[in-house]
């Protein structure tokens, strides 16, 4: 199983990207929220500067945030620095979309931008469609060396329910989901096999990535510790944010208790009304805000991120490894570059 990091973006990414080069990490995905973190193609530059190993992708990248060429040019671009090392990690949206006040893009245009950067990356004619009317396009000069798409760059899609797993099928791309518990995730792949082999793929091909967000323990040390709240938190207290957004209340009450999610409502009222989603997603897996920070508790933090002492850890990651998982990728927050010799540890011994 290959192991890899998910930041959110910063002008000096690439210093924790090159120690996790040095510690064997083999990929580092970089959140693409434009209002919250750097631009992700800036900083992979950088890390394709200041490394040689280390594989470089979006984690996850929000097509209808850029148009389908140029998001394909910036791979490209990013594969003359980096040959072979490039990746692109692709969504519906979470914060690239909610902090302007819209949900997630439409899984039919996901696919369509699937396609179409595809094709343009594979050297191909496509048409595209832009302001009002279809135009055929293609790159015109990739001989001259500028960019590079001779080496492959993977896609990979990051799907939770049936339609987006149905949609990985289809496209033969990778696949990614978020995950807190092991057991969890190992049923979401048996799914998406399932939908892989249905759609007449061999199951042996399908590369599947769990990425968790958590906190190595120490010894005796509470799931409520401050460093676990700190480290842990983000990921457990967003989907308390999704829980004030989420059309479907019911998904989240089979994981989030109600009390919580009705403690969270009382939080978001208080904020500006007209646009609070300002306020709800500042800090978005990065940190978990003063306001919020009583109901992160240590059963929210253990229901819902990959959080413990290293030998739970590193039994967690074996059973991902033997479920078929081929990557695991852990967030290494905002302010606490500490964490990446941890998981490094843990790892070390799986």
């Amino acid at each position: 199983m290959e192991y890899g990091i998910s930041i959110a973006a910063g002008a000096d990414s690439w210093k924790l990207v090159k120690r996790a080069e040095s510690l064997g990490f083999s990929h580092a995905w970089f959140l693409d929220s434009q209002l919250l973190n750097a631009d992700p193609f800036v900083v992979m530059a950088a890390c394709a500067m200041n490394t040689s190993r280390i594989r470089l992708g979006t984690g996850m990248l929000i097509p209808s945030n850029r148009l389908a060429p140029v998001t394909a040019n910036c791979l490209a671009s990013l594969n003359a620095l980096a040959p072979g090392r490039i990746c692109l990690g692709i969504a519906t949206g979470f914060t690239a979309r909610r902090t302007m006040g819209v949900g997630p893009l439409p899984l039919a245009e996901l696919e369509r931008q699937v396609e179409l950067i595809r094709g343009l990356l594979a050297g191909e004619t496509v048409d595209y469609p832009y302001e009002g009317a279809e135009h055929p396009i293609r790159f015109l000069n990739p001989d001259f060396n500028l960019i590079n798409i001779h080496d492959p760059i993977p896609f990979y899609v990051s799907a939770l329910g049936p339609k987006g797993r149905a949609l990985v099928a289809r496209q033969g791309t990778r696949w990614t989901i978020p995950f807190g518990n092991v057991s969890r995730a190992v049923a979401m792949l048996e799914e998406m096999r399932a939908a892989w082999t249905a759609a007449g793929r061999d199951r042996n091909d399908l590369y599947a990535v769990a990425s968790g967000g958590g906190c190595v323990l120490a010894p005796d040390e509470p799931f409520d510790s401050a460093r676990a709240i700190d480290q842990a938190g983000p990921s457990a207290v967003m989907l308390l944010h999704d829980s004030v957004e989420a059309a479907d209340q019911g998904a989240l009450l089979k994981v989030v208790p109600a009390e919580l999610i009705e403690g969270f409502r009382a939080v978001y009222d208080q904020y500006p009304p007209g646009a609070r989603y300002l306020q709800l997603h500042r800090g978005h897996l990065m940190v978990v805000r003063p306001e919020e920070r009583h109901l992160v508790t240590a059963e929210l933090i253990r229901r819902l991120t990959f959080t413990g002492p290293v030998a739970a850890l590193r039994d967690g990651l074996r059973a991902l490894k033997a479920a078929g998982f081929k990557q695991f990728t852990t967030h290494v927050r905002y302010g606490h570059p500490e964490m990446l010799d941890a998981w490094a540890e843990v790892i070390a011994g799986v």
